[in-house]
């Protein structure tokens, strides 16, 4: 004879089967659920990974030199040689970033990155500023 837990589905099994079948379900589930989880990931870290190179291409644009003025404010400033420097330096940080997306992906990680990259590049236009002050007071 079978043991029948009430509010059984599965009213034709035993109950130990019951537990089994649950069990398996239970881990099918975590199963689909890491499958979904690293599609999402892969996803998302190739839409990142997207983004960050076209930052990494203007950044590199700066720091070459082929753009001699940046506009900060709606005014155009000429890029001196220490700021095309500091987005070099930018252009570096997204390449490790890039890198670092593409071996391990660590959504909180990824938020350290991008708020050091925030802070570079406003270090670089606060030089921008600065500069100008100074030049404008001579």
């Amino acid at each position: 004879m079978y043991l029948l837990k009430p509010n059984s589905h599965n009213y034709d099994l035993p109950a130990s089967r019951q537990r089994a079948s649950r069990i398996g379900m239970i881990k099918r589930r975590i199963t689909q659920l890491r499958e979904e989880l690293k599609v999402n990931t892969q996803e998302l870290r190739t839409k990142t990974i997207q983004k960050l190179e076209e930052l990494f291409n203007l950044a590199s644009a700066l720091a070459k030199g082929e753009f001699q003025t940046q506009t900060e404010n709606g005014k155009q400033h000429k890029l001196t040689l220490k700021q095309r420097q500091k987005w070099m330096r930018i252009a570096a940080y997204i390449a490790q970033t890039i890198n670092s997306i593409s071996n391990t992906f660590d959504e909180r990680q990824i938020d350290e990155d991008l708020a050091k990259l925030e802070a570079l590049i406003n270090e670089a236009a606060a030089k921008t500023k600065t500069q100008t002050a100074g030049t404008t007071a001579g």
